[in-house]
Order: C-alpha cells, then structure tokens, then sequence
C-alpha cells in the first residue's frame, strides 16, 4: 500500500465526490482494515465501517445502504466474500448503483472464478495502492450510473420498461453500448420475448464473437426444442474458452434434456472442477450421479454440496435427501436417517418432514425393508390427510411413486390429480403423470382420471373468462379467487387471474387492494415459472396504472433513499 496520499482534488474526479459516499471495509485481518481505511480517508472519505467478518458484515449490510463494499474473498471461519455478495445481492442490501470490489490476495482459478459467478463489479488482487483503487472506484461508478436506473426497474420487475432504458442509454454513452446490449438481451429472456433477444444478440455477433451472446443464443434454441443445435453452440464457446462456466452448465441442461444423463454428468463434473463452490452445481451434479447409479461421484458432490452450503443462503435440504439416498444405496441407513434428521432440524417447516418422509421410504424400499418402508409410507399418508398445502411438482411425483410401490393407492391419485388440474396444459408433465399410473398397473384408470381433471381445471378457468367478457367484473375477480384457492400453481388461472384484477382496475379505477393482490398473484407466478411472457406484460400494464406519487411523496421518498432508510420509516 503506497504511503504517499493522492491530492484532495483528484478524488472528485468527473464530478464524483468520493468525500460523502458510506464505505464498508470487510476483511478478517485488522492490519488490512486500516490500510484500506487510511486509503479511503486519503481520497477524504469521512463515513467507513468496518466489518471483521462475513456474519459482522451482513449485520451492517441490513442497517445501511453503502456506496462502496471492499470486501476480502477470504475471511476466515463462517462466510466468505463470494457468499456475502451473493446473500446480500438475493436478500436486496445493495443498491442497484453501489459498487462491489471484490479484494484477494488469491490468484487461484477456483478462487477467481468462484467470485466472477456472482459478479462484483471488480476483483481486485492485493497488495492495491491508492492509484489503482482510485483508477478502478472511478471507471466502476460511471458504469453503475449509467445501469442505475435500468436496475432499478430490473428490481421492480419491469423487464420490459427497463430493456427500453438500455435502448436510451445506447444513444447517450455508445462506449458502454456492448454492455447494455447484453442487459438488454438479458432483460428480453425475462419478459419472455425469446425472438427479440435473439435479434440482439445476434447483432452483438456481427460486431465480435462474444461468448456470453453465442451462449445467449444457444440458449434460445435449446427452449425451442432444438437441442442439436444447441449443443453444438454450447461445446462450441467451451471449445474456445475453457473457463467460460455459462456455457458448460447450458450443455449439461442440454445434455439432460436430450435423455442424455451420462453426458450430462460429465459436464457437470468438468465444470464443479473449474469451480468447485457453486452449491448449486454440486447439487445438480449429485442428483445426475445418482440417477445415474455413479454412487461414489453422487457421495462426493452431495458431501461437497452440504460442506460450502454450510455458510451459504444457497444452502438446500436436497444435498441432504440425496446423500440419504446415497447412504441407502451403500446399505447404511442408520446413516441415512442421521441425515434426514439434520435436515428436518436445519431446515424448518411441513414441506421438508414430508419430503424427509418419502426419502426415508425410499431408503428403506431401495435397500430391502419393505416392513419399514410400508410403515413410512402410512405415516406420510397420515402427514398428507393433515396437511392442505401440496409440495412441488417433482416432489408429489416422488410422493406418489413412492406410495404405490408400498401399497397405497387413495393418496397418491388424490396428488396426481391435484397436479393435472394444477397443469391442465402442460403435456410432457400429463405424460410423466399417467408413466406413474402406468408403472402402478392402473394405465386406463389413470387415462380417465387425468381426463376428469383436466376438464375440471378447464371448466373452473372458462367460468371466470366467461363473467370477466360478459363485463361481470367483480363476480369474476371473486370467482377467480376461488379458483386461485382450489388450483393455486395453475399458470393459466393466475395469469387469467392478474389480467381480470388489472381489466377492474382499467375500467372502474386504481385501488390500491386490487393492485397489491394483482402483484402478489404475479410473484406467485414468477416464483413457480419465471420467464413468462405474460408476467413481464401484465406488471408493465400494472405499472402504467400505478398514480404519480405527489411531489412532497417524492421528494420524501428520495430523501429516505439517500440515507439509506425505507421511505415508511422517514414518516
């Protein structure tokens, strides 16, 4: 760190005022702390807090809205720098203009790339002198400034909006043009406007051969079910740039939805090599061993998987559920049911005992105890009558084959019918659907089961169309309700749900209780599927119906803003 301080003057370098921004330092080692605080003083910073950890660092994360984070990669027992950014990017503690400096002393492969996954802003070797960090704070924030306003309708969800904004900003700063292209494109995937993004990034590849937009369009044509092609893109940019990760998890999805499992196993292995940190990945990679029956990689991954999850927000129960069934396929299932233990301990709620449930049935069928995997499928019977909410969709499938194979019938068609009518359109799903009647010996019953409840969803859904066109508005926001209640991860129903809730509020006026309930069943729908189409045009429709807030209101909520605080609370 040179010890030579930089004039005053350059630190307002194109009109930035380094002097007022809110700094937060988070390193484990204090000497580094106060190097990088005396540097900051010497660009005049005046309000720097300081963080000794990952946990330490949240805590302030949650208090204020800082400007500037210098955070270490490396810090010691409990979270690191990567799982910061990556918590505090999920949980909202960034402003969308704030900038993130990644700092390490570490040049390793697996460190760097780790951290470049959740994108800070910069990543910084040690040892920094002022120039450097001065250099690199100036360039980052000019950049944000540009982004600030597009983030902030990314953050409401207004993906269509905010892709027009980078359009807008093209015209003012063709420097960043590339940049905001890749935004935009990114934002088009969102809306669910798949022919627009290919458009754009196929005009970013008439100027450069940029992997991220090759990539981009190999995903397109992979969701348009053209996998060759596809693979072809992905193995094409790895072939190019070994390191470029994107790329390596899109074959794999490739691979898998080709029936390919064992190639996609292989790709997943590469790519949890190159960067081994990703929970995310570890987990995919597990669940591909195991299906596989590659028990000892399955044992590897899901160990892997649980051991960086241990600090991390991405931390999932299903490392657990598969390292069970692992230890169920080795035979040992008093570790097994160790494992389902700490799962239900460590991650609250119904949901997780009935999936712990099933996966103890499964280990104990899969191993040979058929008397204790029978008396695990009556207890999840019983769980199931006491119970209203069903879990996701892969996990009633599980529920469901499980309960057939031990001789249960009455519960799992009640779950196969509630996911039918909640997926009346969804084909490929209504096949794996009646694969499970088939494999239980019940293939006409389960035709004529699937039948009744897709007409069921399709009656309740026209019902609510019907009153909404014949101009019976609110008897077709309260029947829409009802049939929000009785299917409530049907996307037709949802959307049809929004689009009659916003059509009241067109024709008879905003009301704010009809807003809140419009954006509530939307992040439902962005929850359960995003990348809809409709979603990102319904909030968009929802937004131009929203009422100006009053000057004072404005001025207020930016007031709130700059200091870091809710608007709520400044009242």
């Amino acid at each position: 760190m040179t010890p030579h301080a930089i004039d005053p003057a350059a630190t307002a370098v194109d009109g930035i005022d380094w002097a007022e921004k809110r700094y937060l330092l988070v390193d484990d080692f204090v000497g580094i702390r106060q190097l990088l605080r005396e540097s900051l003083r010497n660009l005049g910073a005046k309000h720097i807090d300081q963080a000794a950890s990952g946990n330490e660092a949240m805590t302030l994360l949650g208090k204020t809205r800082y400007d500037v984070v210098l955070c270490d990669y490396n810090l010691g027992e409990g979270k690191n720098g990567q799982q910061v950014l990556e918590e505090a990017r999920i949980k909202n503690l960034v402003l969308p203009s704030s900038v993130w400096l990644m700092v390490s002393a570490e040049k390793s492969v697996e460190s760097v790339m780790g951290a470049a996954e959740h994108q800070p802003d910069a990543y910084i070797i040690k040892p920094i002198t002022e120039g450097v960090l001065l250099t690199r704070l100036n360039r980052v924030w000019h950049k944000k400034q540009i982004f600030a306003e597009i983030d902030h309708a990314f953050a409401d969800k207004d993906y269509l909006r905010a892709a027009r904004l980078c359009d807008e900003q093209i015209v003012h700063h063709k420097l960043h043009e590339i940049d905001l292209l890749r935004m935009k494109a990114h934002l088009l995937l969102k809306s669910g406007e798949p022919e627009l993004a290919r458009k754009v990034f196929e005009r970013v590849l008439e100027e450069r051969e940029y992997n991220w937009a090759r990539t981009g369009l190999g995903k397109i044509r992979m969701n348009n079910g053209e996998l060759e092609a596809a693979r072809q893109m992905f193995q094409g940019v790895i072939s190019e740039n070994r390191f470029f990760i994107d790329a390596f998890d899109q074959l794999a999805l490739a691979y898998q939805l080709m029936g390919k499992t064992e190639e996609s196993c292989d790709v997943l292995e590469k790519a949890a090599k190159l960067s081994p940190n990703s929970v995310p990945r570890q987990r995919a990679l597990g669940m591909a061993a195991l299906k596989l029956g590659n028990i000892p990689l399955a044992e590897k991954a899901f160990r892997k998987c649980i051991e960086i999850g241990e600090y991390s927000i991405m931390k999932t129960v299903d490392a657990y559920f598969g390292l069970a069934r692992v230890c169920g396929q080795k035979n040992d299932t008093k570790e097994a049911v160790r494992l389902l233990n700490a799962a239900v301990r460590d991650f609250a709620g119904n949901q997780v005992e009935l999936r712990a449930k099933i996966t103890e049935g499964l280990v104990y069928h899969e191993s040979g105890d058929y008397r204790r995997a029978r008396k695990s499928g009556d207890e999840l019977e019983l769980m199931l009558a006491g119970e209203k909410k069903r879990p996701d969709t892969p996990t009633c499938m599980e529920m469901a084959t499980l309960l057939f194979a031990v001789g249960v019938k009455e519960a799992p068609v009640d779950l196969l019918c509630y996911l039918t009518r909640n997926n009346h359109d969804n084909l490929p799903l209504l096949e794996d659907v009646q694969k499970v009647f088939d494999k239980a010996r019940m293939t006409e019953e389960g035709e004529e089961l699937i039948k009744g409840a897709r007409k069921e969803a399709s009656d309740m859904m026209n019902k609510g169309v019907l009153l909404w066109k014949t101009g019976k508005l609110d008897e077709a926001v309260e029947w829409m309700r009802e049939a929000r209640a009785a299917l409530p991860n049907n996307l037709r129903i949802l959307f049809n749900a929004a689009q009659i809730l916003i059509s009241h509020m067109q024709q008879r006026g905003y009301e704010m209780a009809l807003s809140e309930e419009a954006i509530g069943v939307l992040m439902h729908v962005d929850g359960i599927a995003p990348g809809q189409q409709r979603f990102a045009q319904l909030m968009e429709q929802l937004a131009l119906l929203a009422p100006a807030p009053l000057p004072s209101e404005a001025a207020q909520t930016a007031s709130a803003e700059a200091a870091g605080t809710p608007a709520a609370a400044a009242e």
